[in-house]
Parts: C-alpha cells; structure tokens; sequence
C-alpha cells in the first residue's frame, strides 16, 4: 500500500502563518511587550545591587492558570460575536440570491421592472456594507444600479438597508397593483424580502452593543499587575534571563487579548480578521447582474 505524501501546500501555509506580518497583532502588541522588557532589566540590576529570595514557582502557575481562563473566555466570546457576524452574512447572500431568482421567475415579464428589482436586490449588500463599516463608495452603488441620481440619494439616506428594502417593497407593490403579480407569490418573495432587513438588524446589534467594559478593564488590570510582580518574583543571577522571559510571557498575554479585542467588532476594517465584506458583496453582485444578464438573453 503506497504511502500518503506531504501536501507541500500545507507545509508551506504553516511557516507562511508562523512568519505573517500582515493580519497578525503582532505589530499592535510589540511596544507594549518591549516596556515590559525594559521594566524588566531596570529590575534584572537592581536585583544584582540588592539580592532578594524570590517567589515560589508555584504561585506564578496558579496565576498563569487563572489569566489562561481569563484570556479564553475573551476569546472564546469575541468569536462567538465574529462567527455569528460571518452567518448573517451568509443569510445575506442567500436571501438576496433567493430574493432575486423568485422576482425572476414569478415576477411581472416586464423588462424594466425585472432589471429595476434585481439592481435593487444586488444592491442591497453594499448598502449594509457601507452602514456596518461607515464608508462612502458610491462608485459601487452607481455601478449596481446603473443610475447615478439614484445612487447618489440612496448615499443620502439616514439608513441606506432600509432605503433599499423600501424600494423592493414599492417594486413588489406595482408587480401586484399593475403586472398581476400572484398573491400567493407575492408573499413568498415578500417574506424574502423581509429577511433581509432582520440580518442587517442582528449585525447592528453586533456593532452598536460591546463586550462589558468592565471586564476588559479588571482584565487588562491583572494583565498589568502580574507583569509588574513577575520581574521581582525572579530569581536568576544571569540579567538577561528576566527581560527575557518577562517579554515572552507578556507577549503571550498581549497578543491573546489583543486577538480577543480584534474579533469584538467583525466589521471594523483597522481590525485584523474582520470579515471580507468587499469579497461578498462582489460575489453577490456578480451572481445577480449575471441572472440579469442570462434572463435578459433569454428574451423574457
């Protein structure tokens, strides 16, 4: 039986992810570790001019244990909010999928009205992009709808997602009204339609509601606290040794912390591993002008 070879790509994904600059806390955490290096030597020789017995190991693990609990619930809770961000998305690109294919196939067969909603449809995710991370692309949304006046007064709205749905709702009031759009079909692409405004309300919640304060601050007190007391708790007649393993275990901590902070708010571009908003919204878009485009070559 032949044996399994190495996936180089796996091996090479490994020291690519070992040696990462970019999207790592690395940078963000470095300053504050080499303070800690430099307190660390300031104690280092001051140990050497006045000897004093230092702390029993022990004590430091007890501490080390607790801080890892400390530190994994951060994390932990900052990816239950990343992760839930990551499946409202999900439902976005579903929903404005479904939204798009139902108008096509039991909408009116009037052509203007057909491209009108699916433009509205592909337009909605960069219209929720743009209110979670507060940017202002209004190239995307001239280029989605293909009408700069429009475009331009949907960037106006106080709340652009419900701009957009309104829109939809106005489109699907005028297929019944005046394209004899069926009941029955009206409510199943409605309640489509619907679920759109319910995700970018849940990501809302997600932006405008952090984590307790105040576990932040007791926790990053304690961060504080224990990296004062590890030099003085010590005991090493070689001055280097202290600095070092000060950094190492402060940088431990820093960057475990710091992971927990970047996952807090999915949205937030300056944040390492915040979520692809661009990609999916081109995916989107590219899925619905494609639709367009095959409904309109089929002469419907």
């Amino acid at each position: 039986m032949p044996k399994a070879q190495p996936n180089p790509t796996e091996s090479l994904t490994f020291w690519q992810d070992a040696l990462a600059w970019r999207g790592a806390v690395m940078a963000k955490v470095l300053p504050r570790t080499a303070l800690f290096g430099v307190y660390a030597c300031f104690v280092s020789l001051l140990h050497l001019w006045s000897p004093w017995e230092g702390a029993d190991p022990v004590h430091l693990g007890y501490a080390g244990g607790f801080f890892a609990l400390l530190l994994t619930l951060r994390t932990s809770t900052g990816y239950e909010r990343w992760w839930e961000a990551r499946k409202l998305w999900g439902g976005i690109v579903n929903q404005s999928r479904s939204l798009a294919i139902s108008a096509v196939e039991y909408g009116p067969r009037d052509r203007v009205w057909r491209q009108q909603f699916v433009r509205w449809s592909a337009v909605f995710c960069h219209a929720a992009r743009q209110t979670l991370t507060g940017e202002d692309d209004a190239e995307a949304l001239t280029r989605v709808l293909g009408d700069p006046p429009a475009a331009r007064e949907l960037l106006a709205a106080r709340h652009m997602p419900s701009r957009v749905v309104g829109r939809l709702a106005r489109l699907l009031r005028q297929a019944r009204e005046q394209g004899g759009l069926d009941g029955f079909d009206l409510l199943v692409i409605d309640r489509e339609r619907a679920a759109l405004i319910e995700h970018i309300g849940s990501c809302e919640r997600i932006l405008r509601t952090a984590l307790p304060r105040v576990h932040s601050i007791k926790l990053r007190r304690f961060i504080f606290l224990y990296l004062l007391g590890l030099p003085l708790a010590l005991e090493t007649s070689q001055v280097w040794v202290t600095p070092l393993i000060t950094m190492l275990v402060a940088y431990l901590l820093f960057a475990i912390d710091q992971i927990g902070h970047e996952l807090e708010n999915p949205f937030d571009t300056g944040r390492a591993s915040h979520l692809p908003l661009r990609a999916i919204c081109s995916a989107i878009e590219a899925d619905l002008m494609t639709l367009l485009a095959d409904d309109e070559r089929a002469g419907v």
